[in-house]
C-alpha cells in the first residue's frame, strides 16, 4: 500500500513538472484561442477513428486470450477494455486497467494470473512495436537537420527492418506460444495505430494546419511512445512536454503543438469515461 502511494505521489509530481515546464514556454491565451477555433466537425470525425481504433486494440488483445484458451464473446471483451481504458486513465494509483483485467478474468474464468500478464504485455508490446514501425516509417519523408554520418533517412530504414526481426526474436524466446497469433494481432496492431494517425490528421484539419503534417504526425507518434512510459498520470504532461521541446528541434508552432496534444488528450478522455458506464452496467 504504502509503495502504492510513493508512486502515486511521484506520477503526481512528475505530472505537475511536466505541465509547468509546458504553460511556462507556452503563450497559454493563444493556445486557448487555437483550441476554440477548431472546427467542432473535424474534431467529431477525429474521435470516431479514435474510438473504432480502439476497437481493434480490443481485438488484439482477446486474440492473446485465445491462445491461452479463453474465449470471451467480442462484447464483452470491448466492455472490459473500456473499463480498463477508464481504470489507467482515471485510477492511476490503483489497480490500474490492465490489473483489473487480469484480476476479474482470473477470478471469473480460472484462468492463470502469469498467462493473463503475458497477454496484457503482449498486447501492449506489440502496439509499441507497430508505433515505432510507423514512426521510423514516417522519417524517411522528413526533411530536418542531420549532422550525423548516416542520413536519416537510412536511420529510419534500417529501424523499420530491424524491429521486426527483433520482435519475432522475442516472441520466439520468451512467448512462444502465441506465436500463431503474430498475424492476426499485429494486423490489428497496425489498424488501431494507423487509425489513431487519421484521428491525429483530422485534429490537425481542425486546427487549420496546413503545412508540415508529416512533421507533427512524426512528432505525434513520438509522443506517444514517449506517454506509454508510466511516469506522469494518464501521460498527460510527458506528451506535451515532446511537443513543445519539439518546436525547437523540427520547427512546428508551439502553441498549435500544445493545442493538438491536449484535443487529442480530450479525445482520449471522452472515449475512457464509456468505461464507467460499463463498470456499473456489470
Amino acid at each position: 500500500m504504502v509503495r502504492k502511494r510513493v508512486k502515486l505521489l511521484l506520477k503526481i509530481l512528475l505530472t505537475g513538472a511536466a505541465l509547468y515546464l509546458v504553460f511556462n514556454k507556452i503563450d497559454t491565451k493563444t493556445t486557448w484561442r487555437v483550441i476554440q477555433s477548431a472546427h467542432i466537425g473535424w474534431l467529431a470525425l477525429a474521435w470516431i477513428f479514435f474510438v473504432v481504433s480502439k476497437v481493434f486494440s480490443a481485438f488484439r488483445l482477446n486474440r492473446y486470450f485465445q491462445d491461452i484458451g479463453l474465449n470471451l464473446p467480442q462484447i464483452k471483451n470491448l466492455k472490459l477494455y473500456a473499463i480498463g481504458m477508464f481504470y489507467n486513465l482515471f485510477l492511476p494509483g490503483g489497480i490500474g486497467g490492465d490489473g483489473y483485467k487480469v484480476y476479474l478474468l482470473n477470478k471469473t474464468h480460472q484462468a492463470p494470473v502469469k498467462k493473463l500478464i503475458h497477454c496484457v504485455l503482449l498486447d501492449r508490446g506489440n502496439g509499441l512495436a507497430v508505433l515505432l514501425w510507423l514512426m521510423f516509417g514516417l522519417m524517411l519523408f522528413l526533411d530536418l537537420p542531420w549532422e550525423y554520418p548516416i542520413s536519416l533517412f537510412w536511420v529510419g530504414l534500417l529501424a523499420m527492418v530491424a524491429l521486426p526481426f527483433g520482435f519475432y526474436l522475442v516472441m520466439y524466446l520468451f512467448f512462444r506460444p502465441f506465436m500463431s497469433s503474430i498475424p492476426a494481432s499485429t494486423g490489428y496492431s497496425f489498424l488501431n495505430q494507423i487509425l489513431q494517425l487519421f484521428s491525429a490528421y483530422f485534429i490537425l484539419a481542425a486546427l487549420e494546419v496546413e503545412q508540415q503534417f508529416v512533421t507533427y504526425l512524426f512528432v505525434f507518434l513520438v509522443s506517444s511512445t514517449v506517454s506509454v512510459l508510466p511516469l506522469t498520470i494518464g501521460g498527460v504532461g510527458a506528451r506535451e512536454l515532446v511537443f513543445v521541446y519539439a518546436h525547437d528541434l523540427v520547427g512546428i508552432d508551439r502553441n498549435v503543438a500544445v493545442a493538438f496534444s491536449l484535443l487529442f488528450f480530450l479525445i482520449t478522455v471522452l472515449t475512457s469515461l464509456s468505461g464507467i458506464f460499463f463498470k456499473y452496467r456489470k
